[in-house]
């Protein structure tokens, strides 16, 4: 069957199917251009797989929709589904072709028009038919296309508009095989997920075909106080049939519709290819465009009019007068002044919406993001829309802008060098981008990659196990002359995972742009926190002219899932246990790392929000990567939300950690709070605590803090010049947990028993451990057997050392003591220690496997102990190898 056969034939049957849809009519404007909003009215049809039947939807799968759509969604917490808009039984992770129909009658006065279908994006690739006539396609999922509806529209009368979108999963040889990214930690979602317009223009216009652009664009070439100078490109196309003379008129009006700059240019416009007209505006002590402080804007008004005077097309564009340069040693540079880069990394979807935010969605993630005190973002890993970048422009938010150019840029396992395909559609990905972008103030580097260095260390979670190393840096030294062709004064960047960090045949993926960014999770998948810092120090060794960002820095953290310190026990990078205590801890040991280094041009967490990744099984959520600061519907801020709010932010800020955590284990506890007051006092049950003044790094710690049985009000207030901030929160303390400590060892996350047990704590050296083998990037743990005990999950973990101890802060009086150990594989005689309780040996030459008879096998002690200073202090110290336990129990004996 012909596509011609085939979309007649859709049209008989949407139309059977239809269900009288609204029909949006084109309203007559005042200026040059009219604009129709094509939201309502349509119809989506799911085909599914690429193929044969790919033009032959069901007749009865017609469903009437509104755009922006998308028909995927994905993601969704395991914790309190009913409060979350996802659930396992309403995700939807299908890839494939998707139709969409509409019919639309535009007015009958909008004849001798020129017609363009404008939309801002679809994924992953798109075909256009109106009226049975293919406009045409665009393979880029990101970017905005105009296609040229002028020969094919009808004025006055019904049209009919089929879009054929696919978002098929790139494998050699299929229908999206050249459509970046070829993989990645996140999904592409198919639809047309953002707006769709019908724009009317007289023949002769300013470009709507460059590549999805203004057609004018305008850059600031020098500002200082007294003066500046901005570049101007514009492009004319006449549709007309005969060279027309116009006069091109370009103003910079202030906020007060002033002009401030004015440049005209006279010149007669020929049919067929574009004219592009150059010149430049000349600004007297001009406003600059400062960032936050001061994210002034002014109008660029762009008129072209005929020989007659009659106003032919115009655009107004807000534009922000400023330059920005990276500088290795002193980081980001704005209007000539140093301005540390702080924010997040993002991506474009919610869990209410998906990809198909509105204006409203992404203004609140502005919202939140401005907040917290971040002044900018990485928008990764591919171009995001219109109204993230002009709510940037009005905010003064620094963005990081990229292609969707991530970790892989062959689809074959034998391929070594990028096929033409794929790199024809990173230039056209990077022009959208560019083109789109160009007048955006907020815009201040363009990224051409993300961790293309993976290499062999490419991880097998993403699909596409290597084979052989490809060669990226042919591609890469091509996208930055192309991004340096089109836009010169911006930074090429890129961001790169793998550097310095020990990975053979990695390629020195940095040598190829002006500014990297490095991509690293000390303390999370591999190493500690404070490496970061050595490891900062061996990359500007390497490059000392180079300037270097953090450009991912993270970890996972469930809101839901609790610890008592978290540094007592492993957590799972690729599994479920990410306690938020842990999270917090991670972000505050960074920080300390990165906070002093002036030679930072920027630093963006990885990431701003929990954010929908069918490779992820992590935490308390299922397909989601739980390293944002905030939850993916945006409801609840994590604990480290409020640190760096502390930390980046001037506005008054006290916040007491641990709100999640509300049944509490332990009798006693630290109490932690986020503060940038000069003075914060801590108060539990309305006695005072103590009072802290300017705390290191916001952060103030009251340690060893009493809880009272039943409810505890725990209130931090602030002092400020401008006044007090108080943050309070409840705490519950069981009765059974008012004066016992029951300790699983070597546990961050405690287990559940017969009895609440906390996680380790109060631990002094020695190292957490566990029998079991832990799970990894979607597996299932192995856990080992236990014999003697009905908890398993208890014993099973343990903290051992050849010397450590616990300093347990009981209350005075006679408690009984119950330790529980299991042998996880040492023979008899070969691990041999003795415990001690304060000072007094409790257990000497204790052998868990003779004691037992086999390995894990669980074996109880208990004995008594006198506590009269306010401590039991147990020591575990070894004869032979090392000292082990698995629980602990304090319980108090009756007076």
């Amino acid at each position: 069957m012909t596509t011609a056969a085939a979309i007649a034939i859709l049209s008989s049957a949407c139309s059977v199917a239809a269900a009288s849809p609204r029909d949006p009519a084109v309203a007559a404007d005042a200026g040059p251009r009219a604009r129709t909003v094509l939201a309502e009215g349509w119809q989506f049809n799911f085909v599914g797989e690429a193929g044969p039947d790919a033009h032959n939807p069901k007749p009865e799968n017609w469903q009437q929709v509104s755009v922006p759509h998308t028909w995927n969604r994905v993601g969704y917490y395991l914790s309190d589904p009913q409060t979350h808009v996802n659930s396992a039984q309403g995700v939807n992770k299908a890839q494939g072709v998707g139709w969409y129909h509409l019919s639309f009658t535009p007015a009958a006065d909008g004849a001798g028009k020129r017609a363009f279908l404008e939309f801002d994006a679809a994924s992953r690739t798109a075909e256009v038919w109106l009226n049975g006539v293919r406009l045409g396609e665009h393979r880029n999922p990101f970017g905005r296309f105009r296609l040229d509806a002028t020969d094919a529209i009808r004025f006055g009368q019904a049209n009919s508009l089929y879009v054929k979108v696919d978002n098929t999963q790139p494998r050699f040889g299929n229908s999206t095989a050249d459509v970046l990214p070829m993989t990645g930690d996140f999904f592409v979602r198919g639809g047309l997920y953002r707006p769709v317009s019908l724009v009317l223009a007289n023949p002769v216009h300013i470009d709507l075909l460059d590549s999805g652009g203004p057609g004018v664009y305008a850059a600031t070439r020098s500002a200082d106080a007294g003066s500046a100078t901005i570049d101007l490109v514009a492009r004319l196309r006449n549709d007309s049939g005969a060279a027309r003379d116009v006069t091109v008129d370009v103003q910079l009006l202030d906020d007060t519709g002033k002009a401030v700059a004015r440049w005209r240019h006279a010149g007669q416009v020929t049919p067929g290819a574009p004219a592009e007209i150059k010149g430049a505006l000349s600004v007297v002590n001009p406003r600059l465009w400062n960032g936050t402080a001061d994210p002034y804007l002014h109008t660029l008004r762009v008129e072209v009019r005929g020989a007659d005077g009659a106003l032919l097309d115009a655009l107004d564009q807000r534009f922000g007068i400023r330059t920005m340069r990276l500088d290795a040693n002193e980081g980001f540079i704005l209007n000539g002044k140093r301005v540390p880069l702080v924010g997040v990394g993002i991506h474009q979807d919610t869990e209410a919406s998906d990809w198909a935010v509105s204006y409203d969605d992404v203004a609140e993630t502005v919202d939140i993001l401005r907040d917290m005190g971040a002044n900018s973002i990485r928008l990764a890993h591919y171009q995001h829309g219109q109204p993230i970048h002009e709510l940037a422009d009005r905010h003064g938010i620094v963005l990081w802008d990229e292609i969707g150019l991530v970790t892989a840029w062959t689809n074959a396992k034998d391929q070594v060098e990028t096929p033409d395909g794929i790199r024809r559609n990173a230039r056209v990905q990077l022009e959208d981008l560019i083109k789109q972008n160009y007048n955006h103030a907020s815009v201040g580097v363009w990224g051409i990659a993300n961790e293309v260095d993976f290499g062999p260390g490419r991880p097998d979670f993403l699909g596409r196990p290597p084979e052989v190393l490809a060669d990226p840096l042919p591609l890469l030294k091509d996208l930055y002359g192309q991004a340096k062709a089109i836009d010169p004064l911006r930074p090429v960047v890129l961001a790169q995972c793998c550097e310095e960090r020990g990975l053979r045949d990695v390629p020195p993926v940095a040598d190829t742009v002006d500014a990297v960014g490095a991509n690293r999770y000390y303390g999370w998948y591999y190493g500690k926190p404070h490496e970061l810092g050595a490891h900062l120090d061996a990359l500007r060794a390497k490059r000392p002219n180079q300037p270097v960002s953090i450009s991912e820095i993270g970890a996972g953290g469930a809101p839901n899932m609790q610890s008592d310190n978290p540094t007592g026990g492993p957590i799972e990078s690729a599994g479920r246990t990410q306690p938020e205590a842990f999270f917090s801890w991670y972000h505050e040991e960074s920080w300390k790392v990165m906070k002093d280094r002036r030679d930072l041009w920027g630093i963006w967490l990885w990431n701003g929000f929990d954010f929908g990744s069918t490779v992820r099984r992590e935490g308390d959520a299922q397909d989601i990567n739980t390293k944002g600061v905030v939850t993916y519907d945006r409801k609840i801020k994590k604990d480290a939300f409020y640190f760096y709010r502390a930390n980046w932010s001037d506005k008054p800020t006290v916040h007491v950690t641990g709100r999640r955590y509300v049944d509490r284990a332990y009798p006693v506890t630290e109490v932690r709070v986020y503060s940038n007051a000069p003075q914060t006092v801590l108060s539990v049950n309305g006695r005072e605590i103590g009072r802290m003044t300017d705390c290191p790094d916001r952060v103030c710690v009251w340690s060893d803090v009493r809880l009272k049985p039943g409810a505890n009000r725990i209130e931090a207030i602030g002092a400020f010049a401008s006044g007090t901030v108080a943050d309070r929160i409840d705490w519950m303390l069981d009765t059974a947990q008012a004066r016992s400590f029951r300790i699983d060892s070597g546990a961050i996350v405690a287990a559940k028993a017969d009895k609440r047990f906390g996680s380790d704590n109060f631990f002094v050296g020695g190292a957490a451990g566990t029998a079991d083998t832990p799970g990894g990037r979607g597996r299932q743990p192995v856990l080992v057997a236990i014999a003697g005990t009905n908890r398993r999950d208890v014993v099973a973990s343990f903290r051992s050392g050849s010397a450590f101890g616990y300093r347990i802060p009981a209350a005075n009086g006679r408690y009984r003591v119950t330790l529980s150990f299991i042998e996880p594989k040492e023979a008899q005689g070969a691990r041999v220690f003795d415990v001690t309780a304060n000072g007094t040996v409790a257990l000497k030459d204790f052998d868990i496997h003779a004691k037992a008879g086999a390995p894990l096998t669980a074996v109880r002690e208990q004995f008594d102990a006198d506590v009269t200073g306010g401590m039991l202090d147990l020591q575990f110290v070894a004869r032979r190898g090392e000292a082990i336990v698995s629980a602990i129990e304090v319980e108090p004996l009756a007076d």
